[in-house]
């Protein structure tokens, strides 16, 4: 995972951090997102996002590190869909997976911040229905040359975008919300998405969330296996790296087709690089 505040501002920290996770083995790196944060006595007792915590934004910074790289994949993780005009992150993917060559995977959430919502004008209270649509209608200018779409949110009479992605579709992915599990969060991703990034550890619970959402995914007629799986490792330099080993291990035996790094406690780029490089090579098989 692509930390903001670990990694920082300078470009040459940025490339030299991503051509080193490249070069010893990681394949692909994953960014978080926001837009903008608000002052943290608007908080309504909820823990998001404020104005002191920096963020780059995603497509220009994956533009700039598909041009620094070679096959890393370029994954949002997630970006906040609902808070966004569908069209122009169509528009957005569309031209990062053409220029870095196919390599984008698109991470989307409804996210959690009503202010940053109401700083971009858009509703916060349909995100969750309004984002299915959305996919619905990214798909699809992703793959027709023309679409005529009639919805409850987007109305489009024969428009295209040009050019084209080279992935057809760009695969979609779907967070959750970390620490609260919810039903129809579930049912979205077994109908709609082509993985699902977890934010649980690799235990007892995880793997009862997992098998809902294989029961969704098989009731949508697909295979149930169709939906892959993103666990978490969070590791610090002061770890026993047996520890890092068994914790993937735990993940591929619970499902897990994808495992992410997030290298806790580094206070510099290089700090990140080398822990990021101690645990590939401790987990390597």
């Amino acid at each position: 995972m692509f930390s903001h505040a670990g990694i920082g501002n300078d470009p040459g920290d940025i490339k030299n951090f991503v051509r080193g996770i490249e070069a010893v083995g990681f394949d692909y790196v994953s960014a978080p997102e926001h837009v903008i944060g608000g002052h943290p006595d608007r908080m309504r007792g909820e823990a998001v996002h404020t104005y002191d915590k920096a963020y780059h934004e995603p497509f220009v910074l994956f533009g700039f590190i598909a041009a620094a790289t070679e096959r890393l994949q370029l994954v949002t993780s997630i970006l906040v869909l609902p808070q966004r005009q569908t069209a122009l992150v169509a528009k957005q993917a569309a031209e990062l997976d053409l220029l870095s060559r196919g390599r984008v995977r698109l991470g989307v959430g409804v996210g959690r911040n009503w202010m940053e919502y109401e700083a971009l004008n858009e509703s916060f209270t349909d995100r969750g229905e309004r984002i299915e649509e959305q996919i619905a209608v990214m798909r699809r200018l992703w793959t027709e040359e023309l679409v005529t779409f009639e919805g409850r949110w987007h109305h489009l009479d024969r428009m295209g975008l040009n050019p084209m992605p080279v992935q057809q579709p760009i695969p979609i992915w779907m967070g959750s919300y970390v620490g609260k599990v919810v039903d129809k969060v579930l049912n979205r991703i077994g109908r709609m998405a082509d993985g699902w990034m977890a934010q649980m550890p690799p235990n007892d619970a995880f793997s009862a969330v997992l098998d809902r959402i294989r029961s969704y995914t098989a009731d949508t007629g697909r295979d149930p296996l169709a939906v892959a799986v993103e666990g978490v490792a969070t590791v610090r330099a002061t770890d026993e790296p047996g520890t890092w080993a068994a914790t993937v291990d735990e993940w591929d035996r619970r499902g897990a087709t994808h495992v992410k790094l997030i290298a806790a406690g580094c206070s510099s780029p290089a700090e990140h690089l080398d822990l990021a490089s101690r645990w590939v090579e401790a987990v390597r098989r």
